[in-house]
């Protein structure tokens, strides 16, 4: 082989090397891509639990079809209890009643009968504390009223009794000595079946 021949194969041969250098250079400066990172949500937060206001006990009484103490939502007004007392009787003063007030735990709502004197002729809502309670007594004084012992101004605290209708009471028992149970209060004059359904749970004859 002629020395030409040798440095042609020679020359070949570094044009080749310097091209796969070039080509593994190129590879090796190539960009990597990326890597991807996956991002968890962030945790929801749960709200705090908050109350829910229980029912409200309200005393309906009076010229209502059944007296009594009722539960009812807490936004309910005089309406609805009128209602779950089964609305009113035909001896009711209807006018005297403000259907649309709201209400409020232990109140009492009395109905009077058309005719009879309230002292509040804009509603006849009062709270229960302010004379009878949801329980069925006097909370003036802790007890129930004792129609036998009892005097005028106790007497008036009833609801539907006024001063003279107490004043009737106090006769009928010096005229005819004590009550021998609290129906016999139907006996005075002014006090029928309906009137003696708003107070039989207030008052006793025992002392």
């Amino acid at each position: 082989m002629s020395n030409a021949t040798v440095w042609g194969w020679l020359a070949v041969g570094f044009f080749l090397g310097i091209v796969i250098g070039v080509g593994a250079l190129t590879m090796l400066k190539r960009v990597q891509p990326a890597a991807i990172v996956i991002q968890p949500p962030p945790p929801t937060v749960t709200p705090a639990p908050t109350g829910t206001p229980g029912p409200i006990r309200i005393y309906v009484n009076g010229q209502v079809v059944a007296p009594a103490v009722y539960s009812l939502p807490p936004d309910s007004i005089v309406q609805a209890a009128v209602a779950a007392a089964g609305g009113f009787t035909g001896q009711a003063n209807t006018a005297v009643v403000n259907l649309a007030q709201p209400l409020s735990d232990g109140m009492q709502i009395y109905v009077p009968a058309v005719g009879e004197a309230v002292a509040a002729p804009v509603t006849v809502m009062e709270p229960a504390a302010s004379g009878v309670g949801t329980g069925g007594m006097n909370t003036t004084t802790g007890k129930l009223v004792n129609i036998n012992t009892a005097t005028l101004d106790q007497l008036d605290t009833l609801p539907g009794i006024g001063p003279s209708t107490a004043a009737n009471i106090i006769q009928h028992r010096e005229n005819n000595g004590p009550f021998a149970s609290i129906d016999a209060i139907m006996d005075v004059t002014g006090i029928g079946p309906a009137k003696f359904g708003q107070i039989k749970e207030l008052i006793t004859v025992d002392n």
